[in-house]
């Protein structure tokens, strides 16, 4: 069966407001409260570095919230359908089990574009709004390449979502997340243990996971208003790409393969 964008699109948007009502947009409201409460209240704790800290506190948010929301919604979205059985109502359909996993993941990288704009805007306002001196083109470039680390990140909590229960895939995906922002580490930890068994371990989990450093400008580039290299930037995003496109390949094959 050829693959429908159209059929996809019609996933997707159903995803979309499916996650939409599912209130995660809540998310939004809570990090609003939760940096305009340190913008209020970092200037008595800090002297003088409570830009700095407000702008690290509120590009870490972003991030963490975001990956809460790719983690316990991605590894939900197929298992609902499952249990539900709403699953045996849309495959027989003229829809192929591609169309039918694309569409549920661009539907909720849709709410996360949504959710990461929101968050950008207000952000973007309150630093206005308290006159502090910021560049915003390298913070805009750190949450598109936080958008790319999300949809990476949902494909894989859809991956492990499609063969376990929802309960182990949010376990195994919270674990690719801090192998995936540690892996760098772990491979010099591997060569100062001097073990061979420790170091080809490290190296293999670093080779197979996710590095999703590559996506991390939040810490010592945006807040001090500075971009990678063109060329890093540019390898870093296909690198996203490529394996978000593997991931959910890899999530195609084994939901095709299981029995309803």
């Amino acid at each position: 069966m050829d693959i429908s964008l159209l059929r996809i699109w019609a996933i997707a948007a159903n995803g979309f407001r499916e996650v939409i009502r599912d209130r995660v947009l809540y998310f939004i409201g809570f990090f609003a409260l939760l940096i305009s409460a340190a913008l209020r209240f970092l200037p008595q704790v800090s002297l003088g570095t409570h830009q700095k800290i407000f702008i690290d506190l509120a590009l870490s948010a972003v991030a963490i919230l975001g990956a809460i929301v790719a983690i316990f919604v991605g590894t939900g979205l197929i298992n609902k359908e499952i249990e539900k059985r709403t699953v045996l109502v849309l495959i027989p359909k003229p829809l192929s089990k591609a169309e039918f996993i694309l569409g549920k993941h661009f539907g909720l990288c849709g709410v996360l574009g949504v959710m990461l704009t929101a968050m950008t805007v207000i952000f973007f306002l309150l630093l206005t709004v308290s006159k502090y001196s910021y560049q915003p083109f390298p913070l805009v470039v750190a949450m598109i390449y936080l958008g790319l680390e999300l949809a990476l990140l949902t494909a894989v909590a859809m991956m492990f979502g499609v063969f376990t229960s929802s309960l182990l895939a949010t376990l195994l995906s919270f674990g690719v997340y801090l192998i995936g922002h540690i892996s760098k580490d772990m491979i010099q930890l591997g060569i100062l243990s001097k073990n061979p068994t420790i170091e080809l371990l490290t190296q293999n989990l670093y080779l197979i996971l996710p590095d999703l450093e590559r996506f991390n400008l939040r810490n010592e580039y945006a807040p001090y208003g500075l971009l990678p290299p063109g060329e890093v930037l540019l390898n870093n995003a296909v690198y996203g790409l490529i394996y978000t496109s593997l991931l959910l390949g890899i999530t195609i094959v084994i939901f095709s393969r299981r029995q309803f």
